[in-house]
């Protein structure tokens, strides 16, 4: 038998509070970027969380408590009609001590399971499956590169970005390097003369058996399973895996191939050893930023799997 869930209450004022606070924090990123959308602007570092993943502004700016929490109030009302939130029974108004029929509402777990299993099920074997490899730190950022290794060839261009070492001086430090990127969705958007250079072959398909946590498109996408798990995970929780992928990526973009110096991000010369010694510091500093927010999203996900806590 399932295990009887416990919930405990949050006072309308102390949820507002925390709604308030976490609007005020999104705000900090999507504002901008929502701007610039409007103008038909585009920024090559700060866009990116918001067009490359699948969770839109309105939909971050959402605040959820997490599993097990209850809220209580006219606002919370409105919740009840929200996709995977349900309302309190007799029951369970008394055990978190409120009057029957006081309007209270919480996460609805039956339903969320329902509907999310497999999401759930994939995602647990993603943390899980990465936290247990040892961290590969040799990477230096070279599939940015690879993503534009012969790019005259390919005809490819940037709309607005210049290679920082021209289109040959790219190609040499893709040549002159050992190249081993494990992520499918880095490895993806390798140019077709580039794919043979890796010395791994990352999948789909095998993507549960290669992430490992020196990676920083895997410490990235911490966000994508905190998002793709809610309402279920606080949203506290999403944002600082939100916020951990936003400056990831500014990272990864200052040791790639392109000048970003005028959009105030000073390049990490990864072509040189000061660079690479550079990247790897900043790199180990992600991943084990990245472990502790990994540990933080697997308890949280523990309960939801079907057979409860393991």
């Amino acid at each position: 038998m399932p295990a009887v869930e416990q919930l405990s209450l949050l006072t309308a004022d102390a949820w507002h509070a925390r709604e308030e606070a976490h609007q005020q924090r999104v705000r900090r990123y999507a504002d901008p970027y929502l701007a610039r959308r409007s103008a038909g602007q585009k920024h090559p570092v700060e866009d990116f969380l918001f067009t490359y993943y699948t969770q839109k502004p309105g939909q971050l700016k959402r605040w959820h408590p997490g599993a097990g929490v209850v809220l209580t109030g006219e606002e919370a009302a409105a919740r009840s009609g929200w996709k995977h939130y349900r309302t309190l029974d007799a029951g369970e108004l008394a055990a978190v001590g409120l009057p029957s029929g006081a309007v209270a509402v919480t996460f609805d777990r039956s339903a969320f399971l329902a509907d999310r299993h497999e999401a759930v099920t994939f995602a647990g074997i993603i943390l899980r499956g990465t936290a247990a490899r040892p961290a590969q730190f040799g990477c230096f950022g070279l599939h940015e590169w690879a993503m534009v290794y012969r790019q005259d060839k390919f005809d490819l261009r940037h709309e607005y970005l210049q290679l920082r070492l021209g289109s040959a001086g790219t190609d040499k430090v893709v040549e002159d390097n050992r190249i081993r990127c494990s992520h499918f969705d880095a490895f993806r958007f390798y140019t077709p003369d580039a794919v043979g250079l890796n010395e791994l072959t990352p999948s789909r398909e095998s993507q549960r058996h290669m992430e490992q946590p020196g990676c920083l498109h895997a410490n990235m996408d911490l966000y994508k399973w905190a998002y793709k798990l809610l309402p279920a995970l606080p949203s506290e929780l999403v944002m600082d895996c939100f916020e951990l992928s936003w400056r990831i990526r500014a990272m990864d973009m200052q040791a790639s191939p392109y000048d970003l110096a005028e959009w105030g991000y000073p390049p990490i010369p990864i072509e040189t050893p000061e660079g690479k010694a550079a990247y790897v510091g900043h790199q180990r500093a992600f991943a084990a930023e990245a472990a502790g927010l990994r540990g933080r999203v697997a308890q949280a996900l523990a309960p939801l799997r079907p057979e409860g806590p393991a």
